[in-house]
């Protein structure tokens, strides 16, 4: 799905994100882990095409993807991006859900966001103020959006840093079957080292802005191949 390539991103004379290869294939779910600050969320934002790398390539399917140039639209909508503080309309909860759904001229837009919405708990909500939500709330709806859209890639920015346990495994729940069932590729950033084990097919870990290891999950947790990896799962300050 993605091959980075001598990835770096510099905001003036700071690099933040340093990635010399990094590729993600179709249907995985990789877990990023770090600090505050080391880099985690910019990555999500190149491979949501927000911004371009400074430095590098970002192949997508196999082809080239130059922000400058513009990117397609067909390409913009196969990715979806879940923040940390999502931000919705001003509307009714459905409404949002169906947002990206009447955009794309889906005639069942309705029946699909109230599946959507039920699956994550909310379908008691669906005329509720987006507005009267709270931030756990808030959360769902955005990923309630993100699914009902059916993306190629979901792209998750600590996904349920504001949830109770019972919300935590509703939304661990609709992301394995999205992974499941499309399969949607995801890339999830998470303080929660239990939650990436729980969900990861593979794990990251970046600290300072460099990309330290990535493994599958049993390697990256049990025998990781970096010392500074084995330090962070154990817990140690290394940052």
């Amino acid at each position: 799905m993605y091959q980075l390539t001598q990835i770096t991103k510099r905001y003036g004379d700071r690099i933040v994100l340093d990635v010399p290869a990094l590729a993600i294939p179709r249907g995985e779910i990789l877990a990023l882990v770090g600090p505050s600050g080391a880099g985690k969320s910019t990555l999500l934002r190149l491979l949501n095409f927000l911004e371009p790398p400074t430095t590098g390539v970002i192949h997508f399917h196999g082809q080239a993807v130059t922000i400058d140039a513009g990117v397609p639209m067909a390409v913009r909508r196969q990715v979806t991006t879940v923040f940390q503080r999502p931000l919705l309309l001003a509307t009714s909860v459905i409404a949002n859900v169906m947002y990206g759904l009447r955009v794309r001229g889906v005639r069942n837009a309705r029946e699909r966001a109230r599946m959507a919405l039920t699956q994550l708990g909310l379908a008691h909500l669906a005329d509720t103020s987006a507005h009267r939500l709270s931030g756990g709330e808030m959360q769902r709806v955005a990923l309630a959006r993100a699914l009902v859209c059916e993306p190629a890639v979901l792209l998750l920015d600590e996904p349920t840093a504001n949830l109770d346990p019972a919300n935590v495994e509703r939304i661990e729940q609709a992301i394995v079957a999205a992974q499941r069932e499309r399969p949607t590729t995801v890339v999830v950033v998470t303080h929660n080292l239990f939650q990436a084990r729980r969900l990861a097919h593979r794990a990251g870990l970046l600290l300072d802005g460099r990309l330290i290891e990535v493994a599958d999950k049993a390697r990256f947790f049990d025998t990781p191949g970096d010392q500074r990896t084995a330090a962070f799962v154990r817990g140690e300050m290394v940052y």
